[in-house]
C-alpha cells in the first residue's frame, strides 16, 4: 500500500472542526486540484462556491436541516453543476439557447462530483477533515437564491472543510464482493455480500463511539426507502432551472 491508497482508506466524514482557519493558498491548492479531474470532453460543467461569512452559514445550515458543523466550519463549498458558463461559451459564437436534456444534467453532475472527491481528497492531505452535505438539496430554490445561482446551475452538494476536532471509527464498508463483479453482474453475490456486511455493521453500529445502536445496513437502507423518495422536490426545481429532463 504506498501513501495515496492509505490517505484514501483512511476517509472519514468530520463533523466537529476547531476554530483554526484555513489559509487562502491552502484553499486554492485544493479547489486547483479539482480542476485536475477528469471532466467530460473537457466541458468542465461545475463551479464551486466558498462561503465563510457566518451569516450565510448560519442560513445554509437551516436550509440544509440544521446541521451545526456548516456553522462550525471554516469554508463551506457548494459544488454546482454548471451548464451556465457552457451556455455564455456557446454564445460566444452564436446567440443560441443551449439545448439540455437528461445526459446534459448528468455531465454537470458527474462532473462535479469528480472535481469534489479531487478536493476532498486534496484538503485530506494537508491535514483537514471534511463531510459531503447531501442536505444542500432539502430546499434548492431558496439555496439558489441566496447564492445567486444563475439558470442552468443547480447545488449538487455542499461540503464543510475545517481541523478536525474528532477522532471517528473509521466505518466498514461493503465486502469487495458487493462492489466488484467480473464479465457480468452476480446478483448472488450482492445477496450474499449483504448478508456478511449486515454481521460486520451489527458489530460496528453496537461498538462505534457515541452510543450504540442495534441496527444493520440493510434495516437503514429499508428505512431510508421505505416510503416516499427523498427529495421529490427536486424534478420541478431542475426544471425551473431550464433543465429538460427529457
Amino acid at each position: 500500500m504506498n501513501e495515496t491508497i492509505a490517505l484514501l482508506q483512511r476517509h472519514r466524514s468530520i463533523r466537529r472542526y476547531k476554530e483554526a482557519s484555513i489559509p487562502e493558498e491552502h484553499l486554492t491548492q485544493i479547489v486547483r486540484t479539482g480542476q485536475a479531474a477528469s471532466t467530460s470532453s473537457n466541458i468542465q460543467a461545475y463551479s464551486v462556491i466558498a462561503v465563510k461569512d457566518p451569516v450565510k452559514k448560519q442560513r445554509l445550515t437551516e436550509l440544509c436541516g440544521s446541521q451545526q458543523y456548516i456553522i462550525d466550519c471554516p469554508v463551506f463549498l457548494v459544488w454546482c453543476a454548471d451548464l451556465n458558463k457552457t451556455q455564455t461559451a456557446v454564445r460566444l459564437h452564436e446567440d443560441m439557447a443551449l439545448e439540455t436534456n437528461v445526459e446534459v444534467l448528468l455531465l454537470g453532475t458527474i462532473d462535479a462530483a469528480l472535481a469534489a472527491q479531487n478536493a476532498a481528497v486534496a484538503a485530506e492531505s494537508l491535514g483537514y477533515g471534511i463531510v459531503y452535505i447531501g442536505g444542500i438539496r432539502n430546499n434548492p430554490q431558496q439555496v439558489t437564491e441566496l447564492l445567486q445561482l444563475p439558470p442552468l446551475v443547480y447545488p449538487v452538494f455542499g461540503m464543510c472543510v475545517g481541523v478536525s476536532d474528532q477522532e471517528p471509527d473509521l466505518r466498514p464498508r461493503l465486502p469487495l464482493e458487493g462492489v466488484y463483479h467480473e464479465e457480468v453482474y452476480r446478483q448472488d453475490g450482492i445477496d450474499d455480500a449483504i448478508r456478511a456486511y449486515d454481521e460486520v455493521t451489527r458489530r460496528y453500529y453496537a461498538s462505534r463511539k457515541g452510543g450504540g445502536q442495534q441496527t444493520t445496513w440493510s434495516l437503514e437502507m429499508y428505512r431510508k426507502f421505505n416510503g416516499k423518495p427523498p427529495r421529490a422536490h427536486m424534478h420541478p426545481y431542475l426544471t425551473s432551472q431550464g433543465f429538460q429532463l427529457k
